[in-house]
């Protein structure tokens, strides 16, 4: 394959003229991982010294927090009320375990590859080394696009959540933007292992507060609150399970399942991340199987079980949650989780609630900054962004991809005069769409990987991790995905709204002109299975395996400890 459809232009190097293991080897134990992996993707150790690469920095804790809770954000706490109130509680625990199960399949494909080669970024490269380097370019920037908005939308929710305190109120939401923005950055521009840290803390007070209230939905459920009123399923028969949506009779019921699709692909987004991070995770041969087989109790626990314990709490119809929507009210106010607090006559729990939906809110564009940051970086790495963008700090962060991807979250004090909520839900559409063509793309890229894997000899059972029934699985995903890319603005029809449908699919072209845009500049093509590159960078990694220290518990507790983290 061409070097300059996945490498940094002339630095690059084909599949076929990578160092021997031994070299790697060698490379890695003289000058250190870090060194022997940067000498190993670009082929000399001048330019690996001048650019530097990033570190792995990031612990087996970190990743684990980060796969369990670290894109929890406002998608599961606010903007699933919006689902709720449009197509009721069966329709919304149905549409999120559809999706849940879709997104488990699409990320054990992405989990097997990134195994076999973490590296920083790791979509786009995998795409362009597989699939096609238009592919890449077009996923690259997408999802680097994906990152850069999603963070706005979590700076943008932050400021509205802050507003559910009144004293908050009478500041102007321009502060509040500004210090969430320097608090992100600060975060992520020193050292990968204080981004982890924060994402640690942000990641358990999340995990804590959705395990405390899936406790206390199954407490008030079952009559346990002030009121000792047992609420059971009620609200499933009355207003009802599911609520027609566009329509009337069993197709609205329909429309309304499938509305929940498109909101729960919003909550899901980020998912992948854990993958992103492999690049610059501690041991990520062991640590990234196990983060990604977690991430189906992650769907279990907090999605689906979430949207179950919302079901019974309030009834779809609820008159406070459907003004607080309608109104664009502050904070907590237009979560269906506050909302259910207030009816259980618990009154100090919203405001704890709402401090945590900030939390969640800050964590998530930490997060997003990072992904971001490093998406830039893959792209520099496959020659399809500015080389400069390779220099790392003397701690491997991408300083210069994390100064790029911030300068966007400028773009969040349009909230300023448009109303933060207003603006929240414009963003939360736009995302939408870019994460579900971030998901295609990377079953497309497993499906080639599989086919390469074939090709060219390697046996998957001697892989580290081997997800199951491939390729039906990849299959799977990218079907799922592309009918709710193709249906997902089916309510702009009836009337025509061309806002919503600008909306609902300027996705789309923005995808595919990435991609003919590299396709006619470059002419790139089609990669056969037997020349797509699965080795460069790999020899490193291998090397790099004997160097991470086995974890032995000494006790009970370091035993429990392990098993989590």
């Amino acid at each position: 394959m061409d070097k300059e459809a996945y490498h940094a232009g002339s630095m690059g190097k084909s599949s076929n003229d990578s160092p021997p293991s031994d070299d790697a080897a060698r490379m890695v134990d003289e000058k250190g991982i870090r060194i022997g992996e940067a000498v190993d993707m670009y082929g000399d150790i001048s330019r690996a010294e001048e650019y530097g690469y990033v570190s792995r920095g990031l612990k087996s804790r970190h990743i684990q927090f980060i796969a369990l809770g670290g894109t929890i954000g406002t998608g599961l706490f606010l903007g699933i009320g919006r689902a709720f109130t449009q197509a009721g509680p069966l329709s919304i625990l149905l549409g999120y375990t559809f999706t849940g199960v879709a997104i488990f399949a699409m990320m054990m494909s992405l989990g097997e590859m990134a195994t076999w080669l973490p590296l920083p970024g790791a979509i786009p490269q995998f795409c362009a080394r597989y699939v096609d380097g238009a592919m890449g370019f077009a996923v690259g920037w997408n999802n680097w696009y994906n990152s850069a908005i999603t963070l706005c939308a979590e700076i943008s929710a932050a400021s509205v959540v802050i507003q559910f305190w009144n004293g908050a109120q009478d500041i102007n939401v321009a502060a509040w933007i500004s210090i969430i923005i320097v608090l992100v950055i600060c975060l992520n521009i020193f050292a990968v292992a204080i981004y982890g840290e924060a994402e640690f803390c942000f990641a358990a007070i999340k995990i804590i507060t959705i395990v405390g209230l899936l406790i206390f939905a199954f407490i008030i459920d079952l009559g346990g609150g002030p009121t000792r009123d047992r609420l059971g399923f009620r609200y499933w028969n009355n207003p009802g399970a599911m609520k027609a949506y566009k329509g009337t009779g069993s197709a609205g019921r329909f429309l309304g399942l499938f509305s929940t699709l498109v909101n729960a692909a919003f909550s899901y987004g980020g998912v992948e991340m854990v993958a992103v991070a492999a690049g610059e995770a501690e041991n990520p041969r062991h640590n990234i199987p196990k983060a990604v087989r977690r991430v189906f109790w992650r769907i279990l626990f907090f999605y689906v079980l979430g949207s179950l314990a919302i079901g019974v709490l309030i009834p779809y119809d609820e008159p406070r949650l459907l003004s607080a929507i309608d109104s664009g009210a502050p904070g907590g106010a237009a979560s269906p989780w506050v909302i259910a607090v207030y009816r259980a006559s618990v009154p100090v729990l919203p405001s704890i609630i709402n401090a945590v939906i900030l939390t969640s809110a800050t964590s998530s564009a930490n997060a997003f900054l990072f992904t971001g940051a490093r998406y830039l970086y893959a792209l520099a790495q496959n020659g399809q962004a500015p080389r400069i963008l390779l220099t790392c700090s003397k701690r491997g962060v991408p300083y210069y991809c994390i100064a790029i991807t911030a300068s966007i979250s400028l773009l969040t004090y349009l909230s300023c005069s448009a109303g933060s909520a207003v603006v929240f839900q414009w963003f939360q559409n736009l995302v939408t769409i870019a994460s579900l063509f971030t998901w295609m793309s990377v079953s497309i890229a497993y499906i080639r990987f599989h086919a390469a894997l074939k090709a060219q000899g390697v046996d998957r059972r001697t892989l580290r991790f081997r997800s199951p029934f491939q390729p039906y699985t990849a299959w799977f995903s990218l079907i799922f995905f592309a009918i709710i890319t193709i249906f997902n603005g089916f309510y702009v029809f009836g009337p025509f709204d061309v806002n919503s449908f600008v909306t609902a699919y300027v996705g789309i072209p923005i995808y595919f002109a990435l991609y003919a845009f590299w396709k006619i500049f470059k002419r790139t093509k089609w990669i056969p299975s037997d020349e797509a590159d699965i080795f460069t960078g790999k020899a490193a990694l291998d090397a790099a395996d004997a160097h991470w220290p086995e974890r032995r518990p000494r006790n009970v507790i370091e035993r429990i400890w392990f098993w989590i983290a």
